[in-house]
């Protein structure tokens, strides 16, 4: 499957370093480019990406703003904050806006094709440090500890694939580690999140967590 996809920085000598490095691998097509959050919008309607690569220091909109729109109006796009910014204010002000990834421009060329191939599978990347800030930022609730039992009425495939998930593990993966197919292993992805009342791979990462699925 190719993956197209949306450039949106509004240095141009970036963009354009962005294009030379994203146009060698075969499985990705830049698909447009936009250096402001109004053009972005435009493009995102007229080339339809499946991956759009955000920077959040737009002219005319923050990339979380513009994140957030793009949702509303394209809801089966996933949006990649490429930034300078790791800190925690722009970091779950962008997941709140519906980003499927976050990685750092200090970040090897290996990382962002592999956040663009995560984020265009229906997954969510984020950078180590970053993921950091999100399991820190969970322990610091200060909620009581839960155990493992009452796990709203899961099966025990449907919590083995809950683990696999939480660890970051794509369907793929899962479905060749379980002996099972990739559909298979999306249908109980569906049930785990509709039983679970979950909507993001973040909420389903603190969920773990707070059940001792996973050690932080």
């Amino acid at each position: 499957m190719t993956i197209r996809l949306l450039l949106v920085e509004d240095h141009m000598v970036v963009r354009t370093g962005l294009r030379m490095l994203l146009e060698g691998p075969s499985d990705i097509e830049i698909a447009g480019e936009a250096s402001t959050a109004a053009e972005a919008l435009e493009a995102a309607g007229q080339c339809k990406p499946d991956v759009i690569l955000m920077d959040i220091g737009l002219p005319d909109m923050s990339g979380i703003d513009a994140t957030r729109e793009i949702k509303r109006r394209f809801p089966g796009v996933a949006v990649i904050a490429l930034t300078i910014h790791e800190d925690e204010e722009y970091f779950f002000k962008m997941l709140e806006a519906g980003a499927s990834g976050y990685v750092p421009k200090r970040a090897a060329p290996e990382e962002l094709l592999t956040a663009i191939r995560v984020a265009a599978a229906g997954d969510v990347y984020l950078f180590p440090s970053m993921a950091k800030l999100l399991v820190r930022d969970y322990l610091s609730q200060d909620r009581p500890p839960e155990q493992k039992s009452g796990l709203n009425g899961l099966t025990d495939r449907e919590q083995e694939v809950l683990t696999w998930l939480a660890e970051g593990a794509t369907n793929d993966q899962i479905a060749e580690a379980l002996v099972i197919s990739p559909k298979t292993v999306a249908r109980h992805r569906e049930n785990i999140m509709h039983k679970l009342n979950l909507h993001s791979r973040t909420e389903l990462v603190r969920y773990a967590i707070r059940k001792g699925i996973i050690k932080p």
